[in-house]
């Protein structure tokens, strides 16, 4: 008996991490029903999460030193719209944070992209999170 609760893996998952479905059901329309983003997505909402925090001095310095403004060599009407520029890489290099960061914020929509609090940039992330990639 000892040994069986030592074991350290259990065999159903606890349940809060169940979610009720009816039999047959995709889980997609329910993850996007109770707000929650499936794993590939979760890593990228944290991710712009710390842009976020880094281009509004609430992350640490280090990730604010590997962001850096898109500056045009010509004047455009793009100059004002805040994005970051991305560093080019021939092999791995688009995995870390200086070139993965900059892609995914350049890509999000404006009224995400200028937030005013952080809050309001949660939001619209989620919301944009859940219209982009769960539907």
């Amino acid at each position: 008996m000892a040994t069986e609760s030592c074991s350290g893996s259990p065999t159903k998952p606890s349940t809060g991490s169940r979610v009720p479905t009816r039999t047959k059901q995709h889980i997609t329309p329910t993850l996007t029903h109770l707000h929650w983003l499936l794993v590939k997505y979760h890593i990228i909402y944290k991710l712009l999460l710390l842009v976020y925090k880094s281009l509004h001095n609430l992350a640490p310095q280090y990730l604010l030193d590997l962001l850096h403004q898109h500056t045009p060599s010509v004047n455009l009407r793009s100059s004002d719209s805040g994005l970051l520029s991305v560093p080019s890489t021939k092999t791995f290099g688009d995995r870390a944070f200086s070139v993965a960061a900059p892609t995914l914020c350049n890509s999000l929509p404006t009224d995400t992209h200028h937030a005013t609090s952080l809050d309001t940039f949660k939001s619209a992330l989620k919301d944009t999170a859940s219209l982009l990639f769960l539907s």
